[in-house]
Parts: structure tokens; sequence; C-alpha cells
């Protein structure tokens, strides 16, 4: 076999792993954003931009990061089976990238509202949005013979969500302030590095070596960037400075690396997971090999922490890919192999609780609790476990979100 281009196995091997292991980090995901850190071990938090290492909340997202960019080709490939053309794939990568930044920029900003300027509170505006978003971006079926109320949903969030964003007022009456791009939110730098991966697939299709090459690239980008020695241009840098600064598609295309390997060699697993092992060690000792030079830090985008953390990613879905497609484990993962297939979903629905929560004061979360460290982590393992099956029952009723 050419290693450059890869050559698809000719029998279609659905790799369950893949949509546990995104399950497993929206789950991690959804842990770590409801611990109240002040009564957790430091291990499981973030750590501070100047120290020099990581904790669980600092894999996390790049794991998740790391598993968008494995299911591009899949997606990618699955568009083409339709009959569509690279433009048009590419029409569509644009237009779920500017619905992500949208999307992240709108959650960015819900802690930013001034209740007495924009004329509502803060935690309704945020549900009035999150509202919106699911009435507009909602899988509606599409052999309904309700076709017109659908469309008349998706007009109301339109409208909806342009008179929340018409509306809306941060600062104070002195210095009123509108919507920030800021750091464009979890979501904002989910669709840069998306766009990266998928653009850059398109570009190298199936040739492996091509996208070898760009995974090198974004972290020379990156090295560059944390020195000072990238270019700056003022307004471009401030839009696509996710990209420019190499760290967020250095470990989405890492990802997409890797999901091109586990397309062609889904036929030879042995092979496959020796390759795997290999890339993820190397990650591991470049990253750590880069720490003379950079702190690993989550906060700062260090090249290290992205490295260190595509190496831990690569090698946990190796122990995940051994257990499940090789050993045809199957107990337990219905749940987390779910959430992987219905991630935005299951990332978002939570908030409308907490808001809800919030709002009438609702004592739901009554195990954040800083003396008392056991029941604080089991009571966010509990409600994130749940929220797996609230997302699963929300798809259940025709309530799951597709961009």
């Amino acid at each position: 076999m050419d290693t450059n281009t890869i050559q698809p196995t000719t029998t279609k091997i659905r790799i369950r792993a893949i949509d546990v292991m995104r399950g497993l980090t929206l789950f991690l995901m959804l842990f770590v954003n409801d611990l109240f850190t002040s009564g957790a071990p430091a291990w499981m938090a973030h750590t501070k931009g100047d120290f020099d290492g990581m904790g669980l909340a600092d894999w996390v997202f790049p794991g998740f990061l790391f598993m968008v960019g494995i299911s591009v080709p899949y997606a990618v490939l699955a568009r083409r089976k339709k009959g569509d053309s690279d433009f048009k794939i590419f029409q569509h990568i644009v237009l779920r990238t500017l619905s992500l930044l949208l999307i992240g920029v709108l959650v960015l900003n819900g802690g930013r509202v001034n209740a007495e300027l924009t004329g509502i509170p803060g935690l309704l505006w945020s549900g009035l949005m999150y509202g919106c978003v699911f009435l507009i971006w909602n899988l509606y079926p599409t052999d309904s013979p309700y076709k017109s109320v659908f469309t008349g949903l998706r007009l109301l969030g339109v409208v909806g969500l342009a008179y929340l964003v018409y509306i809306f007022k941060a600062g104070n009456a002195e210095n009123p302030e509108w919507l920030e791009i800021g750091w464009w939110g979890i979501l904002g730098l989910i669709g840069w590095g998306y766009f990266a991966a998928a653009t850059v697939y398109l570009i190298a299709r199936d040739r492996l070596l091509i996208v070898g090459l760009f995974c090198i690239l974004f972290v020379v980008i990156n090295i560059l960037s944390m020195k000072g020695m990238m270019p700056h241009i003022p307004y471009v840098g401030r839009i696509f400075g996710v990209i420019l600064g190499g760290n967020v598609p250095s470990i989405v295309v890492a990802g997409l690396f890797t999901g091109m390997l586990i397309r062609a060699f889904s036929a030879e697993p042995k092979r496959l997971l020796s390759y795997l092992v290999i890339i993820g060690v190397g990650c591991l000792v470049a990253g750590f090999v880069l720490r003379n030079w950079f702190i690993i830090s989550k906060i700062y985008g260090t090249p290290s922490w992205a490295l260190i953390c595509n190496g831990i990613s690569v090698l946990l879905l190796v122990v995940v890919y051994y257990l499940i497609d090789v050993k045809q484990y199957q107990k337990g993962i219905y749940v987390f192999e779910q959430a992987g297939k219905n991630s935005l979903t299951t990332y978002l629905a939570p908030d409308l609780i907490y808001f809800a929560c919030w709002g009438f004061a609702i004592p739901l979360f009554f195990y954040k609790q800083a003396d008392y460290m056991a029941l604080n982590i089991i009571g966010s393992l509990v409600w994130s476990f749940v929220m797996l099956w609230f997302a699963i029952l929300l798809k259940k009723i025709g309530i799951a979100l597709k961009l």
C-alpha cells in the first residue's frame, strides 16, 4: 500500500470506538464544567496559566477537538458518496463553521448581559437564546407532513435570535457595550478547528503525507506564535487568530491524520494499533522535548501542551478501540455511543437546566460542597451521566441539533 495515499478498505467497517470515545470526552467535559473545584482534588481542575503542568480539565477539551478531527474524513466522504462536489462540500464546511462561531460567541456573551440596559435578566436572555438555537438548528424530519410548521419554527428562531442580538447590551450606562468576539467560546474554537481540518482534508484528499505535513506546519506556527515571530495583521489577526496561532488546528488536524489512519487500516487492527501506539508515544515525547522551551499550559496554548494532549488522546483511543472493536466489549457503552452521535445537543442541553435552577432558585446542586469532597465529585459524576441520558431522551422526542 502506498502510505502517501490512503486506499480505503473495500469492506465497510464501522469503528464504534470513535463514537464511544467522543461520548466519553463529552461526559468528562460536562463533569469538569460542573465540578465545584474548591471541593475537588487539584489534578481534576484547570491549572493556572503560569503553572507548568496540566490537570484532567486541561486535557478534556483538546480530547474533544481531537475527536472532531477524526470524524472529518468520514463526514466528507459521506457527502461525496451523495454526489456533492468539493465546492459544495466546502460551502457546507463554511456554513457549519459560521454556525459554530455564531453560537459560540452568543454563549460566550451570555454572561455579560446588563439586565437593566438589555431590558431582561441575563438568565432569561441566555435561555431564550438557547431556545432559538434549538429552533433553528434542530434536525426536523424530512418526510413529515408538517414541513411548513418546521419551517415556521426555524423562522421564529431566526427572528427571535435577531431580536435578542439587537437588544443585547453589556457594560454600563456610561459605557454600553455590544457583543464581543473575545476568544470565540468553546464552540467557536471547535468551529475554527473544524474549518482548518476539513479544509486540509479537501486539499489533501486521501494523501496521508500531505496531512502529516500540515500537522507539522501547525505545530511550527504554534511555536512561532508563542515566540512572537508571526506577523501581526490587526483585523485579519483578530478574526483568524485561532488558525494563525496554530494551537487549536494542530490538535484537530492531528485528529484528522488519526482518522485517516483508522479508515485505511480498520481491516487490520493489529497494524492499526501499532501505528497508533507509535504516534501516541511520539506525540508525548515531542511534547516533553518542547517543554524545555515552552511550559505545559492550556491557558497559553503552548505546543508542548497540545502535543501531550494529542498523545494522551491517541493512547486512550487505543485502549477504547482495543476493548470495543477488537475484543468486542459492549457492556455499558450505549449511553456514551449515543452521546457521541449527538454531541452538540449533549453539550448544550444541560445549560437549560442550569438556567432554570439558577433563575428559580431550585437547590438541585446541593452536592457542590467544599467541605465534602466525595459528595462534590460523586454529585458531578451523577449529573454528567444523567445529562447524557437527558440528551438521548431529547433525541427520542425529536429534539437534536444538527449543523
